[in-house]
């Protein structure tokens, strides 16, 4: 226990180290890791506290042969034997027996599962025999071949860097869910039963979908519209679909395909896709556009999602400038007005009052008032002739008609008027199919550069691509604070700066490992991942502190340097092949996707794996 006490609390102060810059983090990577850091924290502090005092004692009552003078201490029969051996058992009584017995199931429990699994162990002991006899000699090489190890090494990370291009970059991974919505919404005015034909015109490309396990629609009601201030009536539909539980991802993306572009086949229907929601993100493409003058705002806007629509991989492209809901405009002629006696004020209000209606009297019932309006025209029915016949005021005893004082015309409004930091403000929005949001991100800042925008109006990237860069800013910021953090534990337990750093250069090697898992399983880097290279840098470090200690012990016990390193990673090999083992099977589940939702936690997973066996395999030579 006095050998490896120091490398084990060292181990586990580097573990812990990596959770504190947690607090730094912004975004959803803060929500993300910020329970896990507080359980891992405690987690490592009690398993630290039981390692150095629990377990030796169980292996001190795990039995054995006596020492000597142990022994003979205990076949004398001498009183201070007696008096133990009486007071122990009048101590312990009972709970000796129930002791006793726990350790019988157990010897034998023990022994059944070693039968079971004899194969295995076979197997392990046979590799790890193999290693343990060949690795002084691989090692033995390397010590004499340092310039060519040390190449090899800097050239399979150089070799990975290439890599780190093609990974691809998103917010956190996406994830299946088996079920999916689309929001459809028609010309405003159209029926509900015109509604409710179109959709059963779409979903009869699900009927004989064996993939797909129901589907519903619901035509016209609330919380249908594409845009949270727009009408909710009898245009508007949702589609609702549930994949087979043996669904897979692939099979879920072609039934999506399959519905957009049914429905892009309509001109005359917007749609929008949905997933159920379990983190409250923007859409993950936007681009925001800003400008003081409404037509150019319009035209920028139209022109921009003109230019986007064609950037592969996005999909689902809509504007919050597109054209709204018919209405009346009405455009007063002043002059005519002036030379009328009329002005604007009053005659608007008149128009209100005919068309909305205004109360003339209250009908009381009971304890109960209610409003009686008098109108001119069914504001529901009302056609445009109508309302430029309206009398809005008389002159001499002569009738003044709206036409006569003003152009009323049918036009249409926006929906929503948006303003983001007191500018008004247009947003194209879009979401992901078949690429990554950075390489989509990336097309698009391009589109924009090359795009002849009026010199009022400014374009930006927003949405989940904002909030990445944000989250991804914070995290390399908590690794290099993890970094320092790993050095400086290291640094305090060896009571050296050079040993310490010899380690850090464990986490170069740890990149290789994880850029090769993320090539090889087709993951992206994502936040999910990058927590999982937080993770890393205090793990990756351990199997070179149990390594670099028990060197330094040799050294001082006045072991040749040379020998000092053979003899250290020899004894060594077999603990630190086990506790990598266990890390590895341990994570091995989440890397596999097993259970539900198991695409958000992958990552990290996958990343820790391939970091820390690339890792492991160098250390024990580089």
């Amino acid at each position: 226990a006095s050998e490896v006490g120091r490398a084990v609390i060292a181990s586990t102060l580097t573990t812990i180290a990596v959770f504190v810059p947690v607090v730094f983090l912004e975004g959803i990577a803060s929500q993300l890791f910020l329970d896990m850091a507080v359980t891992v924290s405690f987690s490592l502090i009690a398993s630290l506290a039981v390692s150095l005092t629990l377990i030796p004692m169980m292996a001190a009552l795990s039995g054995g042969a006596l020492s000597e003078a142990h022994a003979a201490t205990a076949a004398s029969g001498s009183p201070p034997g007696r008096i133990r051996r009486w007071g122990g058992a009048v101590l312990l009584g009972l709970p000796a027996l129930i002791v006793g017995l726990v350790r019988f199931v157990l010897r034998w429990a023990i022994k059944l599962i070693a039968w079971a699994a004899r194969p295995l162990s076979w197997a392990f002991d046979r590799m790890v025999g193999a290693l343990a006899s060949s690795y002084p000699r691989v090692l033995g090489w390397s010590l004499r071949a340092r310039p060519l190890v040390l190449g090899v090494a800097l050239v399979a990370l150089l070799a990975a860097a290439s890599l780190v291009p093609r990974l691809g970059l998103n917010l956190i991974p996406q994830f299946s869910q088996g079920e999916f919505s689309f929001l459809v919404e028609l010309p405003e005015g159209t029926p509900l039963e015109a509604t409710d034909r179109f959709m059963a015109d779409i979903q009869t490309v699900l009927a004989d979908d064996t993939r797909v396990a129901s589907y519903s629609t619901i035509a016209g009601g609330s919380g249908l519209s594409l845009t949270s201030t727009g009408t909710e009536g009898e245009n508007t539909a949702g589609l609702q679909v549930r994949m087979n539980p043996d669904a897979s991802r692939e099979d879920e993306a072609a039934v999506i395909a399959v519905l957009r572009e049914r429905l892009a086949a309509s001109d005359l229907a917007r749609s929008k896709f949905e997933r159920p929601t379990y983190f409250s993100f923007r859409t993950p493409i936007e681009v925001e556009v800003y400008s003081d003058q409404l037509e150019e705002l319009h035209q920028a806007a139209a022109l921009i999602q003109e230019t986007v629509m064609d950037v592969p991989g996005l999909v689902d492209v809509k504007s919050s400038a597109e054209l709204g809901n018919p209405e009346l405009h009405v455009t007063f002629n002043r002059d005519q007005l002036v030379r009328l006696d009329l002005d604007v004020a009053s005659v608007a209000s008149t128009i209100r009052n005919k068309i909305q209606g205004e109360v003339a009297t209250r009908f009381t019932q009971a304890d109960r008032e209610i409003d009686i309006l008098v109108r001119s025209v069914d504001e529901g029915q009302a056609s445009v002739d109508e309302v430029s016949q309206m009398i809005v005021g008389q002159r001499a005893g002569v009738p003044i008609f709206l036409k006569s004082v003003a152009n009323v015309r049918v036009a249409q409004g926006p929906t929503e008027i948006r303003r983001i930091g007191q500018k008004r403000t247009a947003v194209i929005s879009g979401n992901l199919s078949g690429r990554d949001m950075g390489a989509v991100a990336a097309d698009i800042r391009s589109e924009l550069k090359a795009l002849a925008l009026p010199g009022g109006v400014v374009a930006r990237l927003s949405g989940q691509e904002e909030e990445m860069a944000r989250s991804l800013n914070s995290l390399l910021m908590a690794m290099g604070l993890a970094i320092f953090l790993v050095y400086l534990v290291m640094a305090s337990q060896f009571e050296s700066f050079l040993h310490p750093f010899v380690i850090i250069f464990t986490l170069p090697l740890g990149a290789i490992g994880v850029i090769v898992a993320l090539f090889l399983t087709g993951t992206s880097i994502n936040i999910v991942a990058m927590i999982g290279m937080v993770m890393l840098a205090g793990i990756v470090v351990n199997n070179a502190i149990v390594l670099i200690d028990a060197i330094n012990q040799r050294r001082n016990e006045g072991m040749d340097k040379h020998a000092a390193i053979l003899d250290a990673a020899s004894s060594r090999l077999r603990p630190i092949l086990m506790t990598t083992a266990t890390t590895v099977l341990g994570l091995a589940p989440m890397a596999l996707g097993l259970g539900e939702g198991a695409e958000l936690r992958g990552p990290m997973a996958i990343t820790v794996i391939g970091g820390l066996v690339m890792g492991t395999f160098l250390t024990l030579l580089i």
